[in-house]
């Protein structure tokens, strides 16, 4: 049901009918479940009550709707905390595991207090729900509406960014750390921040007692509704509610779109040998695809996997998404694991699948970013066919191939050009723009970009399984030493190739995706999958803002040439035809001698020009013509700057092998190349030169 609210400016907030809805002389509770044969309203009066002090038993006659169980409570408030119990039978064998004696989170809570008590009867008392009424003064506050051709993403933990001593906040590691250190994030440029999980997750086990390895990163979900309590802090049940929403107005305020990377393909209930505490209790057989109507399948790798293209499942899902639209004004998605969703009932990976089609036409979502990890646990790989025009996909293979050709792996030129110039094998053949490839080198899964060129290997010892997790296919290099080093040769190259792959990945076309800390060289000493290390591990040290200050400046005037320039973020396809008005091709690719390149040589440097777009692509005429030049072998060479660029006025932008300041020059301004236009290129470094105005018509 959609409301508007006198307060501030009007509002669209968004009620799901499930769940505990607010009214004027109460609250009315809301729950599905087809095969219960009991429901009752555990009441509780305050968090660290073990047993509700009122049982209210739902009515089979009066409080039953078809499958939903619904009654109302006079008297009660916001604030007040409650459970579901359901009776029904126990038959796995059958798909279904009623147990009259859980106590059930709300499959549709807004917020969850308290965590998971210990317990002497062996009942599990998860975190308690928490009534929750939209009553926050937005003011003004809007979806910011970037164009997603324009964006620049900034993956983050809520938590990690601000939580070690070293960041000087009043509110480490919550919502409202956050907004202290926005100041940052808007003078380095980005447009929108990816927050890693941010619904409720468990933070002990289910007993109460600490978790050997606690997902730190979030992707554990337990209640899809609930902002996490342990991001808050202000621990007043359902206050994470409100400082989340602050949070994203502050973030408006200053520019920033904020996407949530969501977990629809599995919760924490785990398999046959997991606990009960919200979906098992209440319609495991619907909520859970299973095999032989009794095992959990395990496409997410994480134990079960979500229904998702189950009517009832498919229906939370969008009721879910608006509400974090409309209620929280988050501007996008980002679906982990998002191959699951193409699956249907039985498993099996459909075509058109109703769960991708539907949240790419919802007309409520119809302002939001939609990105897939088009991939999933099972061996899906759908990078390029995911969806269609409406989704973004992170793009594995651009992560691959960059990697690979700054490494020097042989036969990998024809790769990075074709990702630097927006992966048009994988989108033009669907109609797809480049801005459907969202790009990155690193992810919060993976090594950091400090670590993918200091370790060969991975270094997981810390979690704690003996090195087995976390993925052995790094694509990495630690130019001779592994791990730390003080010999000047290594550090200097690795310092290269940090810029050449921040450089490739901020200059393509598509949407870069950069990680929090990969601009000042944040490490984590090596692990590739610190899902469980809360700690200086995982923490952003703002101890190397001052450390990596060179780093830095070279990433903020990356970013702020890319805003400027539509040269390097086109809305179609480049061609490698003329530009309009112009007798230059849009894009062409040179040798080290300024001939054509042979793409059957399995060269390892290239030469890259891309022309401005024309008046009609780019109406404000900022477009410069550039030449990208490449080197990513280990001995230094000549290139030579292509012939269709004489007569024309050329300076230096950047150069990944030159010393700071004279790395890149922000204002365009940098050295000429030399007049006989043959220009020195060091070993693994990288070059742009920027053409001054072109007048294109």
């Amino acid at each position: 049901m959609l409301m508007r609210r006198p307060t501030g400016n009007l509002q669209l907030t968004y009620q799901p009918p499930y769940g505990a809805i607010v009214q004027e002389s109460g609250v009315q509770f809301s729950v599905f479940s087809r095969s219960a044969t009991a429901m009752r309203l555990l009441l509780y009066n305050d968090v660290n009550d073990l047993e509700p002090a009122e049982v209210i038993e739902f009515d089979r006659d009066t409080d039953r709707w078809g499958d939903v169980w619904s009654l109302s409570v006079s008297g009660l408030k916001t604030g007040q905390l409650y459970h579901f119990q359901a009776s029904g039978p126990w038959d796995p064998a059958r798909g279904q595991r009623f147990d009259s004696s859980a106590r059930l989170i709300d499959p549709y809570a807004q917020a969850l207090a308290g965590t998971f008590q210990q317990s002497t009867d062996g009942v599990v008392r998860p975190p308690k729900c928490v009534v929750v009424k939209d009553d926050f003064d937005w003011e003004d506050d809007r979806h910011l509406r970037h164009d997603l051709s324009e964006s620049v993403i900034y993956e983050m933990h809520v938590r990690g960014f601000t939580k070690s001593k070293t960041a000087k906040v009043k509110c480490p590691g919550t919502y409202l750390g956050v907004i202290e250190k926005i100041p940052y994030l808007k003078d380095l440029g980005v447009t929108a921040v990816e927050l890693m999980p941010v619904n409720e997750f468990p933070i002990l086990d289910i007993y109460g007692k600490p978790i050997k390895n606690p997902n730190y990163w979030g992707y554990d979900p337990m209640a899809f509704f609930s902002p996490h309590r342990g991001y808050a802090f202000d621990q007043t049940p359902g206050a994470q509610v409100r400082e989340f929403k602050q949070m994203v107005k502050a973030l408006h305020a200053a520019g920033i779109e904020v996407i949530l990377d969501v977990v629809f393909n599995h919760t924490c209930e785990g398999n046959e040998m997991g606990p009960t505490l919200s979906f098992k209790g209440l319609e495991n057989q619907v909520y859970y695809l299973l095999h032989e109507g009794q095992h959990y399948t395990n496409y997410s790798g994480c134990g079960n996997t979500i229904n998702g293209n189950h009517p009832v499942v498919r229906e939370m899902i969008f009721h879910c998404l608006r509400h974090w639209v409309h209620n929280y004004h988050v501007d996008g998605f980002r679906f982990d694991l998002a191959s699951i969703l193409s699956r249907d009932r039985n498993g099996h990976l459909v075509p058109n699948p109703p769960m991708v089609e539907l949240i790419a036409e919802d007309p409520m979502l119809a302002d939001t970013k939609v990105i897939a990890e088009a991939w999933d646990a099972a061996g899906a790989y759908q990078v390029g066919s995911f969806g269609g025009a409406r989704w973004a996909e992170w793009n594995g293979r651009y992560r691959d191939d960059v990697r690979g050709f700054w490494r020097g792996d042989g036969g990998t030129l024809g790769a990075l050009a074709t990702r630097l110039a927006g992966s048009s094998d994988l989108y033009e053949h669907a109609g797809r723009p480049p801005f459907c490839s969202i790009n990155f080198v690193t992810s919060h899964d993976g090594f950091t970009m400090n670590d993918l060129v200091s370790y060969k290997e991975k270094h997981n010892q810390a979690n704690g399984e003996d090195n087995r997790d976390g993925d052995n296919h790094n694509i990495s290099d630690n130019y001779g030493v592994e791990g730390p080093t003080r010999k000047k040769g290594v550090s200097t190259i690795r310092s290269r190739q940090i810029r050449n792959m921040l450089s490739t990945l901020l200059l393509s076309q598509g949407v870069p995706m950069l990680v929090s800390g990969d601009e000042i060289r944040r490490t984590q000493k090596g692990n590739n999958n610190a899902y469980c290390q809360d700690n200086d591990i995982s923490w952003f040290d703002w101890r190397l803002v001052e450390r990596n200050q060179d780093l830095l400046r070279f990433v903020k005037s990356l970013i702020a040439f890319r805003r400027e320039q539509p040269s390097v973020r086109r809305l179609d396809f480049l061609t490698g035809q003329p530009v309009d008005g112009r007798l230059i091709s849009d894009m062409s690719w040179y040798n080290d001698q300024g001939d054509p390149l042979d793409w059957g040589q399995h060269h390892l440097s290239m030469v890259a020009y891309i022309a401005a777009p024309s008046r009609s692509e780019d109406p404000s005429g900022k477009g410069r013509d550039l030449v990208m030049m490449f080197n990513s072998t280990g001995e230094d060479r000549h290139q030579q700057l292509p012939a269709i660029g004489r007569g024309m006025k050329w300076n230096l932008f950047l150069d990944t092998a030159g010393d700071a300041p004279n790395d890149i020059f922000p204002d365009l301004d940098g050295p000429m190349p030399p007049s006989n236009r043959s220009v020195e290129m060091p070993c693994h470094s990288m070059k742009v030169y920027v053409s001054g105005k072109v007048a294109v018509k």
